[in-house]
């Protein structure tokens, strides 16, 4: 008997649609909804249009790890749903598959994209969050040519005043220069330009020129009287500022890669708080991870609708538990990182928990000769989605009434 049947190759190809369908979808919406606060952060420092984009590619892998047990549930969630409303499923297990065969192939997905998530959490995200943390201090600091920002004075050394009014060309080309220069000798210099541009010296790259066009200085020496200059082209040297370097990797827990949190979290020289916050986030990160062993079994659960229904009820329960699950460990591993609960019990007793329930459904449905798990949910929602039905066709007879009643006032008071 061949390992991998035709009935394994048709739900995987059931599973897999839906699957990256909704890693997609998930994928896209959180990168959507950052993309918008990145512009904005970006625009505000007066920094390159393409560090959104380093930035995003630097949070796919922590959107990664949500949208893949996401899109494992909601996939196989799909593909025996699928099965049950055309009634193959119920031809299938008159054959004698089970429910623990069929989810052959679903466990088989899970495995894969456990590992994965296991190497996205402990590696790659670790990694990536540095890279993302590193290019915001650039952006902050200056080390992306964000450091001057249009129609605000920056200074620069604290010897020269620079406010520009206008930017085009990403920088190139500057309009309405004004800049305001404190020689050594103490003569200030009030310089105002047309048009302008940055150039870059290779022999000395801690200081550019700015080339003026079509401007005026004043000069105002300490001990005469103020001289106005004007000039066609003049050319300022700007010291740039000694940028700060970004620190080494290690700055968060967020930071450090599985074995170190390992390490850190075991050492006896950690001290209690920052043992208690790096247990947190292992036993996080595990517990999220170990969690996609659980999705079949509750997709499989909730995706058999009652006889003679097709509600989908349960799509919206399986997306209601796994949020309500992951919020329940974020505010655990909050909590066991300011030490008032052990990590172990605050990370790993929600999942037992959620473990025995999705056991208990799975159980009812697959062993229990008629079971629901979700059937008194469904008959609630039948029972809430017929009294809307009668009140709204209530309401609606009532309205016709009334138009009625006015439109046969109106005849009247027209004859």
């Amino acid at each position: 008997m061949r390992f991998f049947t035709a009935i394994d190759r048709y739900i995987l190809r059931l599973t897999l649609v839906p699957m990256f369908a909704v890693f997609l979808l998930a994928a896209s919406l959180l990168i959507l909804d950052k993309m918008l606060k990145l512009f904005d952060f970006v625009a505000t420092e007066g920094g390159p249009v393409g560090v959104v984009f380093r930035m995003l590619a630097n949070l796919l892998p922590e959107y990664a790890s949500l949208a893949i047990p996401l899109g494992l549930m909601l996939g196989t969630l799909w593909a025996f749903r699928g099965l049950a409303v055309t009634s193959q499923l119920d031809a299938l297990r008159a054959v004698g598959l089970s429910y623990t065969r069929l989810l052959r192939v679903p466990y088989m997905i899970a495995g894969v994209l456990m590992a994965l998530n296991l190497a996205i959490v402990g590696y790659v995200q670790p990694l990536s969050r540095y890279y993302y943390e590193r290019l915001d201090f650039e952006l902050r600091s200056g080390a992306l040519g964000a450091s001057i920002k249009v129609g605000e004075f920056t200074t620069l050394k604290n010897r020269t005043s620079l406010r520009i009014e206008q930017s085009r060309d990403e920088g190139r080309e500057l309009m309405g220069i004004f800049a305001r220069v404190l020689e050594s000798n103490g003569e200030v210099l009030s310089i105002s330009a047309r048009r302008g541009r940055f150039l870059a010296l290779r022999e000395n790259p801690d200081t550019v020129i700015l080339r003026l066009t079509d401007g005026q200085i004043i000069q105002d020496p300490k001990n005469s009287s103020p001289r106005l200059l004007s000039f066609s082209q003049h050319d300022l040297p700007i010291d740039l500022p000694a940028l700060e370097k970004f620190r080494r990797r290690g700055g968060g827990e967020r930071e450090y890669f599985l074995p170190e949190l390992l390490r850190i979290g075991w050492a006896k020289d950690t001290s209690f708080k920052d043992r208690a916050v790096v247990r947190a986030s292992l036993n996080y990160r595990l517990a999220e991870v170990f969690m996609i062993l659980m999705l079949p079994l509750l997709s499989v659960a909730l995706a058999v609708p009652p006889k003679r229904s097709t509600s989908s009820l349960g799509v919206f329960e399986s997306f209601v538990m796994v949020v309500a699950y992951h919020k329940v460990n974020e505010y655990g591993q909050s909590v066991a990182a300011l030490g008032r609960i052990d990590p172990a019990l605050a990370l790993w007793l929600p999942f037992a928990i959620f473990a025995c329930i999705i056991g208990w459904m799975y159980w009812r449905i697959a062993y229990v000769p008629g079971g629901q798990p979700i059937g008194a949910l469904e008959r609630v929602a039948g029972l809430a989605a017929r009294r809307l039905g009668t009140l709204v066709g209530r309401r609606g007879a009532d309205g016709r009434r009334v138009d009625k009643a006015l439109a046969a006032t109106q005849t009247q008071a027209g004859t």
